[in-house]
């Protein structure tokens, strides 16, 4: 089992759905990235990323029973994101990560996963 499949067991569902809580109240004041979500769906975008990060961090698999697939960059291609829109993700879920205070073993390994599938969203250069 690799470092990823066991974060939910490690961090816990309630911490990281606490995570993506803090990350979503930071989304809504962002000028940059915050105007890409719609402005009557906050709850169910929270719930999916939710419900993804736990899934994919080796919890229930709520997420695949009500998507499907994830495919995550089919889901963003509507969207423009190029380094700053990325940039600012990471950041906001940064600061969402410390908020909640995530234990130290598991930051570094979600700090990495985040990093990864932020770089694989873009979809325009600069």
């Amino acid at each position: 089992m690799d470092e990823i499949s066991t974060l939910c067991a490690r961090v816990g569902e309630t911490k990281l759905r606490a995570m993506v809580t803090a990350f979503y109240r930071r989304v809504r004041e962002d000028d940059l990235i915050g105007t890409m979500y719609p402005p009557d769906d906050w709850a169910g975008a929270e719930k999916r990323l939710a419900d993804f990060i736990v899934y994919r961090f080796g919890g229930p698999q709520t997420y695949i029973e009500e998507r499907g697939h994830p495919r995550l960059r089919g889901r963003h291609m509507p969207f423009s994101i190029g380094e700053a829109e990325r940039d600012r993700w990471l950041m906001l879920m940064g600061e969402a990560m410390q908020e909640v205070e995530l234990p130290e073993d598991a930051a570094p390994v979600i700090a990495e996963f985040f990093t990864q599938v932020a770089d694989m969203m873009r979809n325009r250069p600069g």
